[in-house]
């Protein structure tokens, strides 16, 4: 079936796809927009109260549907599964959501789909991993979120540090999408500036202590969220409208999203979040940004993380 490049659907219509579909509807990505869930009378209800507010924003048909409307999707994002409760991390998520994931990926492929399908359900490494492995489908046709969130969270940070627009600066969330992910420190800059020349010329050092800090901030805002308000959808559908612009509008942009890996920084038979080009037709190159001694070390460790999660699911032989 041909594919439709202004057609997407969400499965999953929880608080994190809801943001998402309202996010695609500020955007004007797409003309067509299903929505899909296990309770369909959500879906619906999401569908009738987007749209509610098109008179207000982009033309486009958004409905609730089935299996069978995903088939010429150009996108199709995957929310589907369990929510992070307070105390739990996003690795413990894995026994239900490897069992939601599964069932969705039989319908999906049971179609003849020839889109993206991009994984945010976490973990969200893990499970952009196991769904490459199910569906057969070309590494750059299967996407996670990866650190693309993670990696505004620390820009967000570093800007309000340093008294500058965060989207003048420019630094990297990479690893899991989780507790052992690392900030890319060595290539952080300000427009080009390097960070440590860019602190020298405002006269406001940052020193390991404060990066440190920077750093488990960032990596542990979800918990502190999730502590005050039980979730967090707001800032992933903005990343994930981000990584959706870069898909339909051909963009070719760097983001740090969740892609298999078959051999960059000596990885593969994982998926991790490191930087990568996407456009038009998803992953189109990995880029090895160079790193420092201890952050090669740092992304090793988190791979083996990730290879010991692996491990513990019952997935299809890999391709070769």
């Amino acid at each position: 079936m041909s594919v439709n490049p202004r057609k997407a659907a969400i499965i999953g219509c929880g608080s994190v796809g809801a943001s998402i579909a309202f996010r695609f509807l500020q955007l004007g990505l797409f003309s067509q927009l299903v929505l899909l869930d296990a309770n369909r009378d959500k879906a619906e209800g999401e569908a009738m109260d987007l749209s509610d507010g098109l008179p207000y924003g982009a033309s486009m048909e958004i409905t609730a549907g089935t299996y069978d409307d995903v088939a010429d999707c150009a996108l199709v994002v995957i929310t589907a599964g369990a929510n992070q409760k307070p105390g739990e991390t996003r690795l413990d998520l894995i026994g239900k959501n490897i069992a939601i994931l599964k069932s969705i990926l039989e319908q999906i492929t049971a179609r003849d789909f020839g889109g993206i399908l991009l994984i945010v359900s976490n973990p969200v490494d893990v499970l952009t991993y196991a769904a490459w492995r199910l569906t057969g489908y070309p590494r750059s046709r299967v996407l996670g979120s990866g650190t693309v969130l993670d990696t505004g969270r620390l820009k967000q940070l570093l800007g309000d540090k340093l008294g500058v627009d965060s989207r003048n600066v420019h630094a990297f969330i990479i690893g899991e999408h989780g507790d052992s992910e690392l900030a890319v420190w060595s290539g952080a800059n300000v427009s080009g500036v390097d960070l440590e020349d860019f602190c020298r010329l405002r006269g406001d050092g940052l020193g390991h202590k404060e990066l440190e800090e920077l750093y488990e901030q960032v990596r542990d805002s979800a918990y502190e969220i999730i502590r005050r308000k039980g979730a967090t959808y707001y800032g992933i559908a903005m990343a994930v409208g981000r990584i959706a612009q870069c898909i339909v509008r051909d963009e070719h942009g760097v983001l740090p999203v969740s892609a298999v890996l078959q051999g960059e920084y000596g990885l593969k038979g994982l998926a991790l979040s490191v930087p990568a080009v996407v456009d038009r037709g998803g992953l189109e190159e990995i880029l090895e940004i160079p790193l420092s001694q201890e952050e090669r070390w740092a992304l090793t460790a988190s791979a083996h993380q990730m290879e010991q999660a692996i491990a513990c699911l019952d997935l299809p032989g890999e391709k070769k």
